[in-house]
This record gives structure tokens, sequence and C-alpha cells, in this order.
């Protein structure tokens, strides 16, 4: 039996990015008010890595670039369509569902994390916008506070959806995205299909 051939696509950076991002939400999502430190630093950390991924989305190598994984809103609603019909088309890199999840879920965490930076300076008076309030809580601090909560809760809902859709793509076509995720090889085949847009 002919081993598949090995294609190197996911870098240690998009991997890294991947796997930390991962830890750093968990724990501030757990942590919430309880351990406000540690829920602190968390959420710098994923500020932080969001900033290390945009960067890396421009100057990255060819499968961690947005202009390989951003396509049409008519081709990714096509892509769904045909996923749930279980005929997607394969891709090496993002698949265009699952590159519009990475835009959505940076997005979202942005806003968590600047609702959550703005809330700090609010509420505690403390971090890098504390000069911004004059006074703890009041108006901004409950409103800041709606804000964070709804774009956590967002994200996390987000998450819920891209597992979904990992487990459903690794069913598809038979290969293991959490093992390509954790190696960054995944197995090169006549069924994969790039697009650019």
């Amino acid at each position: 039996m002919i081993k598949p051939i090995q294609i190197k696509v996911w870098d240690p950076v998009v991997r890294f990015f991947h796997w930390s991002l991962v830890s750093a939400f968990l724990i501030a999502y757990v942590t919430e008010e309880d351990l406000l430190t540690v829920h602190t630093w968390a959420g710098y950390l994923i500020a932080g890595l969001l900033v290390i991924r945009i960067i890396w989305g421009f100057i990255g190598t060819h499968y961690a670039r947005f202009s390989d994984f951003i396509y049409s809103p008519s081709t990714i609603i096509q892509f769904l369509k045909n996923t749930l019909a279980l005929r997607a088309k394969r891709y090496l890199g993002h698949n265009p569902a699952g590159g519009a999840m990475v835009i959505l879920l940076i997005i979202s965490l942005l806003l968590t994390t600047t609702s959550g930076i703005l809330l700090l300076g609010a509420e505690e008076q403390a971090g890098p916008v504390a000069h911004w309030f004059t006074r703890a809580g009041g108006f901004w601090g409950k409103a800041l506070e709606e804000l964070h909560e709804f774009f956590a809760n967002f994200t996390l809902l987000l998450v819920f959806l891209h597992i979904a859709g990992v487990i459903v793509e690794s069913l598809i076509h038979k290969e293991n995205l959490v093992s390509a995720m954790l190696n960054g090889f995944k197995s090169a085949d006549t069924s994969t299909h790039q697009e650019s847009l």
C-alpha cells in the first residue's frame, strides 16, 4: 500500500496561535470575575495573540494568509450547502466556511478583549485605559459589562460551531483535522481543491 504524500500546511506560528488561543480563552471564560487577575492576564494574552495572527495573516506562509481563505459570500453559502449534502470539496488550507469562521472569531475576540479592557478601566480603575474613567462603575461599567459578556458568549457559540465543522469535515473527507493542527501536516490527494478568489 502506497503511503499518501504529506504536505506541510499549518506552520508553527498558526499552530502556536491556535492552541494558545484555545487555552487562553478557556482560562478567561472559566475564571470570569472570580479570579480577576488571572482573567485579565488571559485577556491580555488573547489580545497579543490576535495582533500576531493578524500580522501573520498578511506576511505569513501561504495557508496562513488571509488571501488564501477569504471567499465571497456566495462561495461560502454554496460550500455550506455542499457540506449539508455531504459532498463538500476538500481544501488543503481553510475551506470557505473555515475561513469565514477564522474572520468571525478574530472579530468577536477583538470585541471581547477591547470591551474587557474598557470594563477593567471603568469598574476597577485599572489597566491601560483607566485614566479615561473618572470614577468606577456607573453607566459605562454596566454597559461595558453587558457588551463584554455578550461577545464572550458569542465567541463561545462560534467555538462550538467551529468544533462541529471540524468534526463534519473530518468525517466527510476521512481525515483527522485536529491531528493536522497539532503536527502541521495533511495528506495530498487528487480531490484536493484550492480556489483563489
